[in-house]
């Protein structure tokens, strides 16, 4: 099976929950303000977002008054091309002629921060280019160990401190080692811990300087990971993340297992921060350059 029909099939939920509702509410129906209002209590419950939703339904009621949007058909074509014409172009994470390269990813636990990290640095390896990981969640012994084994797996190089040390001093010394042996990219993981005593925030606005430092200009890329499956929960964490930071782009995990495929829109509408990459299952080839049209193209198949 391709990757489009993988994503098709991943995106099962969230088109019961919102492209099957829209056809089974306008089948047989017209097209009037009740049905519009109905349509956009449909979009707000897949977690699409209210801007993304605003700018949809305005477009859509204009299309309707002018009678361009006069049955279901139409109506379908007209919400393709507002979804496609949210999430814009496409925005591959590629490497700058930056050497090394380095990008900080963050997130929360349990969001797959670490296999996504693996999975990046074994495209990257394929590609031909060398690359480093670095262990900064130095709070679970467990995500260090994890990330040795996805630094064998994708042939990268991997830099880890004793559980407990200084997150920077990590970041710090991968660089270090990095600009010594020529590498590629560097990836350095971060603590996803959000309810202890030491603030995250701080530790990683911390790294932050300490790569600053060390290559100005650095990081090149700071990559939030989150977990489709929690909606409205994973707006919120890219703004906090946002706000703290500086979030360049996001890989968005777990869409195959979530109805709420929707918060890619709320999420490129709200904060402006582009989706990079899709996972879709638990393979290396299951993480993906996300494509916007490929994407509601699936959506609607």
């Amino acid at each position: 099976m391709g990757f489009f029909e993988r994503l098709k099939e991943g995106l099962t939920k969230t088109r019961k929950g919102l492209i099957e509702k829209v056809e089974s509410l306008f089948t047989g129906r017209k097209i009037d303000e009740k049905s519009l209002e109905e349509l956009e209590e449909i979009l707000i419950s897949a977690d699409v977002g209210m801007k993304a939703v605003e700018e949809i339904m305005g477009s859509l009621r204009e299309k309707t008054k002018k009678g361009e949007v006069n049955d279901a058909t139409s109506l379908k074509e007209v919400l393709k091309k507002e979804m496609v014409s949210i999430l814009n172009h496409p925005h591959p994470l590629v490497p700058s002629e930056n050497r090394p390269f380095v990008i900080l990813a963050v997130g929360v636990n349990g969001v797959g921060k670490t296999t996504t990290i693996g999975k990046i640095a074994s495209r990257f390896h394929s590609k031909g280019l060398t690359v480093l990981l670095a262990a900064g969640d130095t709070f679970r012994a467990a995500g260090i160990e994890q990330l040795e084994i996805w630094a064998k797996r994708a042939n990268a190089d991997f830099v880890k401190h004793q559980s407990g040390s200084d997150p920077a001093a990590v970041a710090f010394d991968a660089i270090a080692a990095a600009k010594h042996r020529g590498i590629d990219v560097v990836i350095i993981d971060t603590a996803g811990r959000l309810h202890t005593k030491t603030p995250l925030m701080e530790e990683i606005k911390k790294m932050k300087r300490v790569i600053e430092k060390a290559i100005p200009g650095a990081p090149h890329e700071i990559l939030l990971v989150v977990d489709a499956t929690t909606g409205q929960n994973a707006l919120r964490q890219a703004e906090m993340f946002n706000n703290a930071i500086g979030v360049s782009g996001i890989a968005l995990t777990k869409l195959d297992g979530t109805a709420k495929g929707g918060i890619v829109f709320a999420i490129k509408k709200e904060l402006g921060i582009p989706v990079r990459l899709i996972g879709i299952g638990e393979g290396l080839e299951d993480l993906r350059d996300f494509n916007p049209e490929e994407f509601v193209e699936a959506l609607f198949s």
